[in-house]
């Protein structure tokens, strides 16, 4: 459990690295195709409208399981994160329009790993994203 969870910390700040800086690639190889396309047309979505992200996970206070089943030979595993992220967005012109640059703001969010049991591929996918 505590070497799951440590995966699961460390997949938590990559995917929102990956998605704050728009990388697609470290996006596709950490989510499922549903998460993905969500994390994609956000991010086309900014991108459209020239804002960028300057954002900073600061800690993770708490990871802890939240729920877990198995389907078949599926198995999903719920984490809460709760977190402290510094969010600022800015517009094309770098002015800021969203956050604040001062101090950082709790986020709760409960992301559902997967995998397949039988596959000989030690990794999970983020197969599902809720706030918490």
């Amino acid at each position: 459990l505590a070497q799951f969870l440590d995966g699961a910390r460390g997949a938590y700040k990559m995917v929102l690295e990956a998605f704050w800086n728009g990388d697609r690639e470290t996006l596709r190889e950490l989510c499922d195709d549903d998460v993905y396309s969500g994390f994609v047309a956000a991010i086309d979505a900014r991108d459209a409208a020239g804002e960028t992200l300057d954002n900073t996970l600061i800690r993770i206070e708490e990871t802890r399981i939240h729920s877990a089943s198995l389907d078949g030979r599926t198995a999903r595993i719920a984490v809460l994160f709760v977190a402290d992220i510094a969010a600022v967005t800015r517009d094309r012109d770098g002015n800021v329009i969203a956050g604040s640059l001062e101090g950082a703001i709790e986020s709760r969010d409960v992301w559902t790993f997967s995998r397949n049991t039988a596959a000989r591929d030690p990794n999970w996918l983020l197969d599902e994203t809720d706030e918490g």
